[in-house]
């Protein structure tokens, strides 16, 4: 299992990488191999202001529809289009090719509450 130690984790199975004020975030290594093949990626929070733990998207396998999950507060300034043609990127690459969103942070102290690499692969 590939947990990347660089990576913040939730519990819920993002990932996030922060540089600066800007969050690139994505789902789990673990998380695509429990959901499967997956066939779509659906983000209707384009430009929107969320706080952590709000829903931004969703991913639909072939079997199921799950939720995604912000991991810090921010607003959502990019989403990843090669995800239209090619959902199958977090399939092969969940934390190059297959990264979701990028978002403006507005609250870096909460980066303290998410969990380590070490701290993500006990829970899993």
């Amino acid at each position: 299992m590939n947990i990347p130690q660089e990576l913040k984790y939730t519990k819920e199975h993002e990932w996030i990488i922060i540089e600066g004020n800007i969050g690139t975030i994505g789902i789990t290594d673990f998380a695509q191999k429990e959901l499967g093949d997956i066939v779509y990626i659906d983000i209707n929070s384009l430009n929107k202001t969320l706080k952590a733990g709000e829903i931004f998207g969703t991913v639909e396998a072939v079997k199921t529809v799950s939720d995604l999950y912000l991991p810090m507060s921010g607003k959502i300034v990019a989403f990843n289009t090669e995800l239209q043609q090619h959902p199958e990127f977090v399939n092969n690459d969940p934390y190059k090719t297959g990264w979701i969103i990028k978002i403006e942070l507005t609250q870096l102290t909460e980066q303290q509450s998410l969990l380590s690499a070490e701290q993500y692969k006990n829970i899993i």
